[in-house]
């Protein structure tokens, strides 16, 4: 591979320079610098300034830079899905054509207007390893891919297409074409925990002994209380629009299994699943227990039927 040519073809794409590395060219000096800069992170030191790279670069640019401010929002209570609009149960909820929301580009998702209703049978959950759901949804645009759903630090939920289209968010068009997804914002690594209680989002929860492909992660930052009420909150309207079973893997015990499964990565699947069950290079959302959480949701639902009857 032309590393050289590589570099340069990314950097067009996703807008990072040479200088970003301390380099001035796209030469030798340059991939060596970027072999240091992976390295010092725990990355596998290629020299190629890819998706992962850059994500990792641009999360420590955003943190450096401290610009960040909430976005003034217009909230609705209902998200979309083929143009019929369904309740959501949660108070921060934005949808891409209202004041403060975010949309995602024509041309970085499968559009399928005018067409059948798309059958989605499975909800991919990721984290987008940034600081914010603005910073997650510059890096997708960046990338030229998608996700129907970013959820911020503060629990604010973002629709940012119709889930009649679909997102370019899990990989492949076998994963994308029956799928949507979330990206909830965590930037992961524990050293940016200080830029978290310095913007007034208070401490994260550090996980700590999470395994994910039969490894056993480093401690990382997982998601806030009120990420995870919004996801449960999200996980209820997508449930009631598509009726996506309140299901996910499970391995021994019955347990979230926390390992790669096939027919999830085949798209042969119809549940609530994180990233790394569809592929063994992903990690999101390890730690994150979703049979306790969708057993939550489906026995508080269950509960008012009850009392309704």
């Amino acid at each position: 591979m032309d590393k050289h040519f590589y570099n340069e073809a990314s950097a067009k794409k996703l807008g990072w320079e040479p200088g970003w590395f301390g380099e001035k060219y796209f030469d030798d000096k340059l991939v060596r610098a970027i072999k240091k800069w992976q390295k010092g992170r725990g990355l596998k030191g290629d020299g190629l300034c890819g998706p992962m790279t850059f994500r990792r670069l641009w999360t420590e640019r955003q943190a450096a830079i401290d610009d960040y401010k909430p976005n003034d929002c217009h909230y609705s209570n209902y998200i979309v899905y083929n143009g019929d609009f369904h309740p959501i149960e949660w108070d921060k909820f934005v949808l891409w054509s209202e004041k403060g929301g975010m949309q995602a580009k024509s041309g970085h998702y499968y559009d399928y207007s005018g067409r059948p209703k798309r059958k989605i049978r499975y909800f991919v959950n990721h984290w987008d390893v940034c600081l914010s759901s603005k910073s997650c949804q510059s890096v997708l645009d960046r990338r030229g891919i998608s996700v129907h759903f970013l959820i911020d630090n503060d629990g604010t939920i973002y629709q940012t297409l119709d889930m009649q289209h679909a997102a370019w968010h899990a990989g492949s068009s076998r994963t994308n074409r029956p799928s949507v997804g979330v990206e909830i914002s965590n930037a992961y690594y524990p050293k940016y925990q200080d830029w978290y209680k310095s913007h007034g989002f208070g401490s994260r929860p550090v996980i700590d002994g999470a395994w994910v492909h039969s490894h056993q992660l480093d401690a990382f930052l997982g998601f806030y209380p009120e990420q995870i009420k919004a996801a449960q909150a999200l996980w209820k309207a997508i449930h009631g629009a598509t009726g996506i079973p309140y299901e996910c893997p499970t391995g021994q015990f019955g347990k979230t299994s926390t390992k790669y499964e096939q027919n999830v990565a085949y798209g042969n699947y119809s549940g609530f699943v994180s990233h790394y069950h569809i592929s063994k290079n992903k990690i999101d959302c390890a730690g994150l227990e979703l049979r306790d959480l969708l057993d939550e949701v489906k026995y508080d639902i269950e509960i008012l039927d009850k009392i309704k009857n």
